[in-house]
């Protein structure tokens, strides 16, 4: 039987591509992946396909850390880079598309990946209400998007 595929963002497997030039660590401080204790049992039930619509958008690693203010995405230092978040959206639901991929792992509070709650914009740590430009993209068109939290609801599911 062939695996249901899954988007993933790269960060959580270990990838350092965060605006940091780090990649996520686990809960138990292993830079190796953030989910290093589920790893094992996603890939026995979905096929990976790692994703990072950041470097996808075009932006370097490392690069100056980006929140969400509005509709808007902006640099710490105020540079726009919205186009380059909504680039890295639409090739992520592309990518879903061409794969029949319908759900995602994403990173959460991230610009980009966060669902439900995000930085709020203001650089403080502070959250707000809201979703990443890609997970807002991918729910927008029916695909359910889930963040690290979140992986025993994935791996639940028949």
């Amino acid at each position: 039987m062939e695996k249901e595929r899954l988007l993933i963002s790269t960060c959580l497997l270990g990838i350092p591509c965060r605006y940091d030039g780090r990649s996520v660590e686990g809960k138990f401080g292993t830079a190796a992946s953030a989910l290093a204790d589920v790893l094992p049992a996603l890939t026995a039930r979905y096929e990976l396909v790692p994703f990072c619509p950041e470097i996808y958008g075009g932006l370097p690693t490392p690069r100056v850390p980006s929140e969400r203010v509005g509709e808007r995405v902006m640099m710490r230092d105020g540079t726009d880079v919205t186009a380059a978040f909504m680039c890295g959206a639409e090739g992520a639901l592309l990518l879903c598309r061409q794969l029949g991929i319908h759900k995602a792992l994403l990173k959460a509070k991230s610009p980009s990946c966060g669902k439900g709650r995000i930085y709020d914009g203001t650089f403080t740590g502070s959250l707000c209400d809201g979703d990443g430009v890609t997970a807002e993209v991918l729910l927008e068109n029916g695909i359910s998007v889930f963040d690290e939290s979140e992986t025993d609801i994935l791996l639940a599911e028949l």
